[in-house]
């Protein structure tokens, strides 16, 4: 079959993909498979050769990081649970002047607190945020929410254990502890760039008080006279009708205190004691990949730098803590909601990588390879142009990193292009014009006191700045690795 036969049936596959989400309403992880299967069919392959692709491609990625998906989201619903969250965004907002506050927020946000639902961070944080807002000075419900948004969405695909993060590394092959490090060396300065970039504007009048923020409510949604830190809130369901983050049926509760024969309040266990099993997590893992670049290798090591090693070991400490701080019935149901939750996304990132599979056995890769310059920048910008029309198309920032990551896997070995800065290319592209199929968008209208005119501001363009900030580090960083 001719390169153009190839490339035009992969782009028509696509695009279904697609319309089938948006248009048809279908489930993503549905729409995928749909699409991996025709497309094999469509190039050549035979209808056998085309399921068993599908499905070990399904079963590869499962094996490179099922089980680390699986520990990452039991490990934040735990910490969700425990009030941690709650506790430590009081913390840090009271640390911090008026004007490193939306700093400050963002970049904890974005490079320490991955392991936490998206939508749960945002939910947790958001009414104390607004009740800071005020202190930041001028137009300070528009720097806090744009702090917001830039943090969350650029964790969730830059930064492990982001479950887009993790999924793209898996596509891609990249080894946690090297995505950790660079996701790091990245989402740091984007995030403060963004945020940076945006006060200043704001500040000259982009953000309009009047028609940006809504008066019409005094008082955020699930907002309260008491520190967030000290009160015990339920926080309702979200029922989502659009395709955008990876949504949940339930977001959780915070936890109300237990006074098991063994346990503490939460109020008594200080903050880092909560936070240790993950700081050990992470401290696992890059240190295993620092010590790998130099060299340093130990069987005792690899063992224990392993991520699958190294997220079991904060997943059981973090379990321990969670009981001695609101007991162990809590700890209990924060598993089975975190079982729960794990299922959609083991099952959208398997979809992904049966699309992937599919697109390297049809030929694409080496086909794209070929169009690609022998420079880096103009691969990377490529991988970005198309994460973010994915994600302008169909509105999730995971589904579009995903899908362009298991599109663009095997053009890596042609350039011969490092897979982590494809990883963070696809990342980055994906955040581009996050819009009104994003229920991060609507939860930051509601709860922060914006219009849909001011969401538009502090989520769209904000995150939008970011996408683009995020690929000219990206490009920067190739040049050294």
């Amino acid at each position: 079959m001719a390169d153009w036969q190839i490339l035009s049936i992969t782009g028509a596959v696509i695009v279904g993909i697609v319309l089938l989400i948006i248009k048809v309403r279908l489930n993503p992880v549905v729409a995928l498979i749909i699409g991996a299967l025709t497309l094999g069919v469509s190039t050549g392959m035979t209808p056998g050769e085309t399921t068993d692709t599908v499905m070990t491609g399904f079963g590869d990625i499962m094996y490179e990081i099922g089980l680390l998906i699986v520990w990452g989201v039991l490990l934040g619903s735990i910490l969700n649970r425990s009030g941690a969250i709650a506790r430590l965004v009081d913390k840090l907002l009271s640390m911090f002047g008026k004007r490193g506050v939306p700093y400050a927020l963002g970049v904890t946000i974005g490079a320490g607190l991955q392991a936490i639902f998206l939508d749960v961070l945002l939910v947790m944080s958001a009414p104390l945020a607004r009740r800071i807002a005020p202190s930041v000075g001028r137009n300070g419900i528009g720097k806090m929410a744009a702090a917001m948004a830039i943090g969350l969405e650029c964790g969730i695909v830059l930064m492990v254990p982001g479950v887009a993060t993790m999924a793209l590394a898996g596509l891609l092959g990249v080894p946690l502890g090297k995505m950790l490090i660079f996701g790091f060396i990245i989402v740091v300065p984007t995030i403060a760039v963004s945020i940076a970039i945006m006060s200043f504007v704001f500040d000259r009048g982009f953000w309009n008080p009047e028609k940006d923020e809504d008066h019409s409510e005094d008082r955020a949604v699930g907002d309260t006279d008491e520190p967030l830190g000290n009160t015990a809130p339920s926080v309702d369901a979200v029922e989502v009708d659009t395709p955008g983050e990876l949504q949940y049926s339930r977001i959780g509760t915070l936890p109300h205190t237990q006074s098991e024969p063994w346990g503490k309040t939460k109020s008594e266990l200080p903050l880092i004691v909560l936070f240790a099993p993950l700081l050990l997590t992470l401290v696992l893992i890059a240190g295993g990949a620092l010590l790998e670049m130099a060299g340093i290798t130990h069987q005792v090591i690899d063992f224990f730098a392993a991520p699958v090693s190294a997220l079991l070991i904060g997943l059981v400490g973090t379990g321990i803590v969670g009981r001695m701080a609101v007991g162990s019935s809590e700890v209990e149901e924060a598993m089975v909601d975190g079982f729960r939750e794990s299922g959609q996304i083991l099952a959208l990132t398997g979809a992904g990588g049966s699309l992937g599979a599919v697109v390297a056995t049809s030929g694409m890769g080496d086909i794209l390879g070929n169009y690609f310059s022998a420079s880096t920048a103009a691969p990377l910008l490529t991988v970005w142009a198309i994460a973010a029309v994915l994600h302008i198309a169909v509105g999730s920032v995971s589904i579009s990193a995903i899908t362009a990551a298991g599109l663009l896997a095997p053009v890596a070995p042609a350039i011969g292009l490092d897979p982590v800065l494809i990883a963070l290319a696809a990342g980055a592209g994906s955040l581009f014009l996050v819009h009104v199929t994003s229920n991060t968008f609507w939860l930051l209208k509601s709860m922060l006191g914006q219009t849909t005119q001011g969401t538009f501001k502090t989520c769209s363009v904000g995150v939008s700045v970011a996408s683009v900030v995020a690929l000219v580090f990206t490009i920067v960083l190739s040049l050294f690795i």
